[in-house]
C-alpha cells in the first residue's frame, strides 16, 4: 500500500510540471534548431542566427526551478555546467553572460520585445507575441 502511495504521489508530481518550451522573438527567421546549436547558443558560443542578426539569449537564474529543468531536459546540461561555460567566455573576454531574468513573466516580456531573443517558457506563457521552436 505505501509503495502504490508513493508511486501515485511521483507521478502525480510530474503530471503538475509545465513543459518547458524553447521560444523565440516573431523577427528570428528560424522555427527549429537542434540540440547542439540550442546548447551552443545557450553556452554564448553562438552569437548570431543564420541571417547575421545577433542571438540575444535570456535565461531564468541558476537556482530557479524552471532553469534547472530547461537546462537538465532540452540542453542536457546541469545549471553549472552552463555557469562554467558562461564564466569561461566573460572572464577570456571572448563574449558576455546571457541577459538575466528574475520570472517567466519577465522573460515572455523580453523575448517578445527584444529582436533575435531566445530564451524558454512554460506551456502556459505562450501567446502570439513570441514564436515556439522546436528542438529536434
Amino acid at each position: 500500500m505505501l509503495v502504490l502511495f508513493s508511486g501515485l504521489a511521483k507521478a502525480q508530481t510530474v503530471a503538475d510540471e509545465s513543459v518547458i518550451v524553447l521560444v523565440a522573438h516573431p523577427d528570428v527567421p528560424i522555427s527549429w534548431l537542434t540540440r547542439d546549436t540550442t546548447r551552443a547558443i545557450f553556452a554564448m558560443r553562438q552569437r548570431t542566427w543564420p541571417n547575421g542578426q545577433a542571438v540575444q539569449v535570456f535565461v531564468l537564474p541558476n537556482r530557479d526551478p524552471v532553469h534547472a529543468r530547461f537546462t537538465k531536459e532540452q540542453l542536457a546540461v546541469y545549471p553549472h555546467q552552463l555557469q562554467l561555460a558562461w564564466d569561461r567566455v566573460v572572464f577570456s573576454g571572448r563574449g558576455q553572460a546571457p541577459n538575466r531574468v528574475r520570472n517567466l513573466t519577465e522573460m515572455h516580456e523580453k523575448v517578445a520585445s527584444t529582436p533575435g531573443a531566445l530564451g524558454y517558457l512554460e506551456r502556459e506563457y505562450l501567446d502570439e507575441s513570441v514564436q515556439v521552436i522546436s528542438m529536434e
